[in-house]
């Protein structure tokens, strides 16, 4: 049973969500540009992101022109009164420290702040990791900057930059991961860690500045790509097992982080915000799946990924040579990694339509996973990671990603139902 307080915490979320996609943002938009002199035109969504019990944030792209007045000053260049500028301006509800955000302002009963990027409140290092300069002086070598892209970046949390280094006719890529406060130096350790064990995540390249991680371009190409083209038919699921069983004891002294199943109810809420009138349906599995998770067998502790999926994992010649993103390795559980791995792949065909050997690909794999953990545990965990995939549809920037949040409800609800042995299929 709900409590009144979560209700109502769940009410004035996605009162949030409906207002970032709503004309009424643009006063609080206005407010903020406002410190920097600047008028607003036009402003477009581009990143919508909640976090239940945190709150939402919106990043927008903005077109903007000069005020009469100058504003406060800051790092952004002058804009005269008939000069548009095209800026990034993000709009938070979360808690962020008020000496590095403008108050924007009330609006759906909810103070906002506001900040320009690549000025992350929580994000101190991002600034320096989109700075071309910087990042050549720093991690360049003597090399200079060819390209500089941001790969992915979630607001107050973290972001993913690819620099491609140029020195006369050679070329490499250098990927800066930024986080929060404190967290660069735990992802160093576990990249020294995981490689001394012998698994093939990225090098590091000296000690995180600023919170910023700068690591070496993985050998292969990502696993996506192989089961896109035939289900990666040619890949051993013994080999996804056998990455995760040389996986090192020293995990399991880091601090542990809960498995997707474990906020499923957070998922479920996360879901029905983006799906509202999909919100019993969805109740309604976040129910089924607790059920099944208080019934079933999770297994003993052991050293876990974490976020092990094929996007993660890199392969050449039909083995596997990289593995990525373990900001979340530490003590957990097999099932978990496994059914985070099934519950992505489940879901490729919503976010792709070119993904056509999916059920054949979830077959070979869950034929060989389900053999050594809990059947029944594998299903409804699946369940959970593919239900905590549904909103991030929105911020795929499709315009269909209604149908696809759909899509990925209706595949969440037909892992519950994954056979309880290879037999089964």
């Amino acid at each position: 049973m709900r409590s009144v307080a979560h209700e109502d915490r769940d009410s004035a979320e996605n009162a949030q969500v409906r207002f970032l996609s709503s004309p009424a943002v643009h006063q609080p938009l206005q407010v903020v540009l406002e410190q920097r002199g600047l008028r607003l035109e036009r402003a477009e969504l581009v990143d919508l992101q909640h976090r239940p019990g945190a709150g939402a944030t919106g990043v927008f792209r903005v077109h903007a022109t000069g005020a009469n007045h100058t504003g406060s000053a800051s790092s952004l260049p002058s804009v005269s009164p008939a000069e548009p500028a095209e800026l990034y301006l993000a709009l938070t509800a979360e808690k962020t420290p008020p000496e590095a955000v403008v108050d924007a302002g009330m609006g759906a009963d909810t103070r906002w702040s506001g900040w320009f990027h690549p000025h992350d409140p929580l994000l101190t290092g991002l600034a320096l990791a989109c700075d071309p300069e910087s990042v050549a002086a720093l991690w360049g070598r003597g090399a200079s900057i060819s390209e500089l892209q941001t790969v992915s970046y979630r607001p107050l949390r973290r972001a993913v930059l690819r620099a491609v280094l140029s020195e006369g006719t050679e070329r490499h890529t250098v990927f800066l991961k930024v986080m929060r406060d404190g967290l660069a130096t735990p992802l160093h350790h576990r990249h020294v860690l995981l490689a001394a064990a012998g698994i093939p995540v990225p090098t590091v390249l000296g000690p995180p500045v600023a919170d910023v991680l700068a690591l070496s371009q993985g050998d292969g190409e990502v696993l996506a790509n192989s089961i896109m083209a035939d289900g990666g038919r040619h890949l051993d699921p013994a080999e996804i097992v056998d990455v995760l069983d040389r996986m090192p004891s020293e995990l399991l002294d880091l601090p542990r982080r809960d498995a997707w199943a474990d906020r499923v109810a957070a998922y479920g809420h996360a879901a029905a915000t983006a799906l509202p009138h999909q919100a019993r349906r969805i109740q309604s599995l976040v129910e089924h799946v607790q059920r099944q998770l208080d019934s079933t067998d999770r297994g003993p502790v052991v050293p876990a990924h974490g976020d092990f999926y094929e996007a993660n994992l890199l392969v050449r010649d039909h083995r596997i040579t990289g593995v990525l993103d373990i900001d979340g390795a530490g003590p957990g559980h097999r099932v978990d990694d496994l059914a985070c791995f099934l519950g992505h792949l489940a879901v490729l065909p919503a976010v792709d339509s070119g993904y056509v050997f999916v059920w054949q690909a979830l077959r070979r794999f869950h034929s060989h996973f389900v053999e050594t953990v809990d059947p029944k545990a594998l299903a409804c965990r699946s369940a959970a990671v593919a239900l905590s995939l549904v909103a991030g549809a929105r911020d795929s920037g499709r315009s269909d990603w209604q149908s696809s949040a759909r899509q990925r409800l209706e595949i969440a609800e037909s892992l519950l139902q994954l056979p309880q042995s290879a037999a089964g299929w």
